[in-house]
């Protein structure tokens, strides 16, 4: 688009004025490049665990289901098949399995934060799904429990843990 405008001779002169419109997908396309994620899963982790408010469930260890799924930004760099370079599902296992052992929890609530918190603790990780669930409390449900979502706000760019 040209304009006009006046100049200092009084003559008018005209000023081209480009406008640069940049497709929505393009967009997209180039924040999805900038921002990648995958996915860390972990399922059906069944594992024992002194949980419970009841009287009864504090004289034994029940079963608990439990399930991770972390939404975790990927590094700018190359992996270099370096497991350095990935949050490990197994840190996150062993972490789990590190905390249960630490001694009883009331709520699956708490569990479900303590594991969710966990997981956030890598700069990594932007999002945490977690659920848990106690497999052995009523003959009539496969299962009851809890699925919570977290996010770290302060998660860091891509490739800096």
């Amino acid at each position: 688009m040209t304009l006009p405008f006046p100049s200092s001779e009084g003559i008018i002169r005209t000023k081209a004025i480009v406008f640069v419109q940049r497709k929505q997908s393009e967009t997209q396309a180039a924040e999805a490049t900038a921002r990648r994620l995958y996915r860390i899963l972990v399922r059906d982790l069944v594992l024992k665990c002194s949980i419970g408010i009841h009287a009864h469930e504090l004289l034994a260890p029940q079963r608990v289901r439990i399930n991770v799924d972390m939404a975790v930004l990927e590094q700018a760099g190359p992996l270099c098949d370096d497991i350095a370079n990935v949050v490990s599902y197994e840190d996150v296992i062993s972490g789990i399995k590190t905390m249960l052992a630490d001694g009883h929890i009331n709520l699956v609530e708490t569990l479900a934060e303590k594991i969710a918190e966990l997981c956030l603790s890598d700069g990594r990780v932007e999002t945490a799904r977690i659920r848990v669930e106690k497999l052995d409390v009523y003959a009539e449900a496969a299962s009851v429990g809890i699925e919570i979502e977290r996010s770290y706000a302060g998660s860091t760019p891509a490739g800096q843990p």
